[in-house]
């Protein structure tokens, strides 16, 4: 296993109730977009990539036949069952797997979901080509992940403060290169949507136990960016204290074509 992914599992290990709890995660608008944008008939065998806190798995059994709720992270799959089942779904599976790695056979899948991950995937084209491989013809991925802008700057600026929190970030994607990977490799991109989120530094830091001296590089980092980054992620500080940026994200729909 890659460093990258022993990151991932020791972060996330450490973080698995609170990212239950998150409100970013919990009560995202994004997830009703996601469930306007699926087509469903009840009948669906729907895979959730990455399922973190298990929100999305959640949101959803209600509304397919089955679930497979994957996770490279033991604790928080344990975090999800706890929380799903609590929520009195019993048509949901629990599974530890890797999502460049998909343990299931060939078009198993109506329905594949994956929300606020991919950043955390070293190697995005087997990940894009594993969620291909899995559906069925005509099957529906459903991504939603944080983004960066276009211009260089503030890509760079996102994916250094999102690092430095986090150490298991690989990328945050741009817009354009989402479109163009997955319309590389077999998908027809139907509808997409970008949307804002507004992080508020404090609880941003917490979520992934940031310590005290990287807060303070992240808010010098923070404060001392130019202009234009600032005015670009809205950024609010008050009496040297960063309170508060925006971000993006986008949600779409992808369809299996080959």
């Amino acid at each position: 296993m890659s460093q990258t992914k022993k990151d991932v599992q020791e972060q996330f290990g450490k973080s698995a109730e609170s990212y239950v709890e998150s409100k970013v995660h919990k009560d995202g608008k994004d997830l009703q977009m996601l469930i306007e944008m699926a087509t469903l008939t009840g009948n669906e065998k729907l895979l959730d990539i990455a399922t973190g806190g298990g929100h999305t798995a959640n949101t959803f059994a209600s509304r397919v036949k089955s679930i497979i709720a994957l996770d490279l992270t033991k604790e928080m799959l344990l975090a999800a069952e706890k929380f799903i089942t609590g929520n009195g779904h019993q048509n949901v599976q629990f599974v530890e797997g890797d999502a460049e790695n998909i343990p299931y056979a060939n078009e198993t899948f109506d329905v594949v979901t994956c929300r606020i991950a991919p950043h955390h995937f070293p190697n995005i084209l087997d990940f894009i080509s594993e969620v291909n491989r899995v559906l069925k013809e005509n099957g529906q991925f459903l991504l939603d992940d944080n983004v960066v802008p276009e211009a260089k700057e503030y890509d760079i600026f996102y994916n250094t403060i999102e690092k430095i929190r986090d150490y298991s970030h690989f990328r945050a994607w741009k817009k354009s290169e989402w479109l163009q990977m997955l319309e590389a490799n077999g998908f027809e991109v139907e509808e997409w949507h970008r949307f804002e989120k507004v992080f508020s530094f404090e609880p941003w830091c917490d979520r992934m136990n940031v310590s005290d001296i990287e807060k303070k590089k992240l808010t010098k980092i923070i404060i001392n960016a130019s202009d234009d980054v600032k005015r670009k992620f809205a950024i609010k500080i008050e009496d040297n204290q960063v309170v508060s940026f925006k971000g993006e994200a986008i949600v779409l729909k992808a369809v299996k074509k080959y």
